[in-house]
């Protein structure tokens, strides 16, 4: 926020103190206040980027790909993978998927982003999509039957899908191909488990848990991160979007103002609405406080993160613009010590001053915590080593 920076720098939000002395938010925020006892707040993560399609797939990579813009970068199998990718590479299969992302990957207008699948890992490694990108190319795996396709119809179903695949072994050879079967395996399996179908039925929650979360989208996809998670599922991606009552979808964090889609409101403006930071107070706090209560924070760790920073100087819409340059991100649980900031920028939030933490290095991060090691290594589709990350885990956040 920078209170003491001159006009147009310093935010129009003030700081209020929270549960750790000497550690301060935005007063649009009281209630994740109460928890930064069990959160690290990184704010010197960087990278040179200020495109988004870059910036989403350098931050959910770890890897620079200069070249991406929208409509061109429809991900692909030549894609490098993912942190979801990476996960389900090194998870052994079971019962339910190793990684899931709600309620959407990252895109619009036919346009899946790179970065949001296994890339030349296969489709056996991709996370499990509950819904396509807003009017996405891809179609997206359902988890539920319809209503009308009892079991006798799944195993049939199944039945005719080995026959095909009978007559089909050249095309499972094929690099575009390869891991479906294991993946279309993992999808029966999920469709007829009743422990898949029971995560994802949130209305098997208390009153009290739903509203403590938030009766929206978004507080309803954080509580199914907890659900997934609690079921075994190892890594969960929430992708914060927002579809208008037109149906044009709309990166709301992306604050810059003057949206028409979005009735013209301020960028300010934009971070006080229904879509931004109320609900995510709400839903934040409220995932933290029930993974503490449940005993589960030590072992899960949550990572809140976009795809790059904000301008230091508010626009002419009364937002901020694209910035690679800084950005805070939260970390908690998962062996993640609380109640820390970590890094510094200059005093007007343009540049870090101390402690740069790399988008390659904050994947290393999640990955020891994981417990994967960040030297680890994978081999692309022509069978080339190439470890998951070059970054090195910021040790300094864990103990």
């Amino acid at each position: 926020m920078k209170p003491d920076a001159p006009t147009g720098i310093r935010s129009q939000f003030a700081p209020i103190n929270t549960r750790v002395p000497g550690i301060n938010i935005c007063n649009q925020m009281p209630l994740l206040a109460r928890h930064t006892d069990k959160l690290a707040i990184v704010r010197s993560v960087t990278h040179p980027s200020n495109e988004h399609e870059v910036g989403v797939f350098h931050m959910l990579t770890g890897k620079q790909n200069t070249a991406l813009r929208v409509p061109t970068n429809q991900r692909k199998r030549s894609d490098v993978p993912n942190v979801a990718g990476i996960v389900s590479y090194f998870s052994p299969p079971g019962a339910m998927p190793a990684t899931v992302t709600l309620p959407r990957p990252i895109g619009h207008g036919g346009v899946t982003y790179s970065g949001t699948h296994a890339g030349f890992l296969g489709p056996r490694h991709d996370p499990l999509e509950l819904n396509a990108a807003h009017g996405g190319g891809e179609a997206a795996l359902p988890l539920s039957p319809a209503a009308n396709l009892g079991s006798v119809r799944v195993l049939a179903r199944r039945s005719l899908l080995e026959r095909l695949e009978a007559t089909e072994r050249t095309l499972q050879n094929h690099p575009a191909t390869s891991g479906l079967g294991a993946f279309h395996e993992q999808a029966m399996r999920i469709v007829a488990s009743p422990a898949a179908r029971k995560a994802l039925d949130i209305s098997l929650e208390p009153v009290s848990i739903r509203d403590r979360y938030g009766r929206n989208p978004y507080g309803e996809a954080f509580l199914l991160c907890r659900r997934l998670v609690e079921a075994g599922v190892r890594l969960v991606t929430m992708t914060w979007v927002y579809i208008t009552p037109s149906g044009v979808v709309s990166n709301v964090w992306d604050n810059h103002g003057g949206i028409g889609s979005l009735g013209n409101v301020t960028g300010y403006g934009m971070l006080k609405a229904h879509y931004c930071i109320p609900p995510l107070d709400l839903a934040l706090s409220a995932l933290l406080g029930d993974l503490h209560d449940r005993g589960l924070l030590d072992e899960t760790l949550v990572v809140a993160m976009g795809e790059m920073g904000r301008t230091p100087r508010i626009n002419a819409q009364q937002g901020r613009d694209h910035w690679g340059a800084a950005q805070s991100v939260l970390l908690a649980g998962g062996g993640i010590r609380g109640g820390q900031v970590y890094g510094a920028t200059d005093k007007h939030a343009a540049f870090v001053k101390d402690s740069p933490v790399r988008p390659e290095d904050l994947l290393a991060t999640v990955y020891q915590a994981m417990g994967i090691s960040p030297e680890s290594e994978i081999h692309d589709r022509e069978g080339r080593p190439q470890k998951i990350t070059e970054g090195k885990p910021v040790m300094a956040l864990f103990g």
